[in-house]
């Protein structure tokens, strides 16, 4: 996610969850040190249509600057890392490294070179509940393997990881098996308090790092009824909105790589509204059978949210949850495509 203020790309923990004042009604588009620096130099929020006063002693600035300091500290001029040291541990001393999610939740792991991979994931199974055989380790673009081409458990070390670097971790939902076809995704969202309102859920196609092809309410067939949008179902009695997008696997043209799912606001400048943005899948002869699901609880300051990509790899489709923030929705899908991009390079 790129910021408005300094126009870096940078991981969605690098962003507050919320403005820095509670009257700003405007999803929080800067980094946390840009709207520091806009707080405390200027005195005002730092978006650019709102730049509501910022007063002394706000509170939330305080919270900001807390979480800097706990994100960055090993970056300040401050910092008591020895990076000679730090470098040299990469040949034998221990060393902290981060797990970033792809909704930008991370956790930081203690590790020697001498550790597995396998080990690693055992860690972030321990620690964030998610199985060993379910992890997609992704460093500087390299997926960590468990197993060397020797057949032995890879290490750390084998890798070059370097101490205080990030490791991406990719969550696999659901291997979809060879003989399912028509297929069923089902994106949903709560009412907000206001009564019934709208999401757009849309279908983003990719080949390699080239868009395709976007489903929506709007587009809702693709190559001959390969794919096809529900439209908006809204469930009263149960205070959801739907939006189905029927899938046959078999029918999607070869050179599609990447189908990526995702929610986004409309007309709002943010889904802060909408509870628990969910994804359910189903194979379409068995609808009463849920085979794998997601739900969002952390996305409301975002205009979308990528919920899962859907990839063909070895010749199998497998479902990756994602969770990712981004600007953009369907008036302008150009910021979702940009993000999208971004994650297929990381190894998505």
């Amino acid at each position: 996610m790129k910021c408005l203020g300094c126009k870096i790309e940078k991981l969605s923990k690098e962003f507050p969850s919320v403005t820095i004042l509670d009257t700003c009604y405007h999803p929080p588009l800067h980094c946390f040190r840009c709207a520091i620096k806009a707080a405390e130099q200027q005195k005002q929020c730092p978006h650019p249509t709102c730049q509501a006063k910022v007063p002394d002693g706000c509170g939330r600035l305080k919270e900001f600057q807390a979480t800097v300091n706990r994100l960055f500290a090993e970056y300040t001029s401050t910092s008591t890392v020895d990076y000679t040291t730090a470098a040299a541990g990469a040949s034998g001393g221990a060393g902290p490294v981060s797990v970033v999610m792809m909704n930008g939740d991370s956790i930081s792991l203690s590790y020697y070179p001498s550790t597995t991979v396998h080990e690693i994931k055992l860690k972030i199974q321990q620690k964030l509940k998610h199985d060993v055989e379910k992890q997609r380790l992704m460093y500087n673009e390299v997926e960590l393997k468990t197993y060397n081409d020797g057949g032995n458990l890879a290490t750390m070390g084998s890798y070059g990881v370097q101490p205080h670097s990030t490791i991406h971790l990719i969550v696999m939902l659901y291997a979809i098996p060879e003989h399912f076809n028509h297929v069923i995704f089902d994106l949903f969202w709560g009412y907000p308090s206001g009564g019934c309102d709208y999401l757009d859920a849309s279908c983003l196609l990719f080949s390699g790092t080239s868009s395709v092809a976007v489903i929506d309410y709007c587009h809702r067939y693709y190559h001959g009824g390969a794919i096809y949008h529900s439209g908006d179902v809204m469930d009263h009695t149960n205070r959801k909105g739907h939006h189905t997008i029927n899938v046959k696997l078999k029918e999607i043209p070869t050179n599609v790589t990447h189908m990526f799912f995702t929610l986004s606001a409309w007309a709002s400048p943010n889904i802060s509204k909408y509870p628990n943005p969910s994804l359910r899948f189903f194979e379409a002869s068995n609808k009463t059978k849920q085979l794998c699901s997601d739900k969002m609880s952390h996305a409301a300051y975002s205009q979308a949210i990528i919920m899962c990509s859907v990839s063909r790899k070895t010749g199998v489709w497998k479902i990756d949850s994602l969770g990712t923030l981004s600007a953009g929705n369907a008036k302008n899908y150009g910021p979702l495509q940009s993000t999208i991009c971004k994650l297929i390079q990381q190894g998505v």
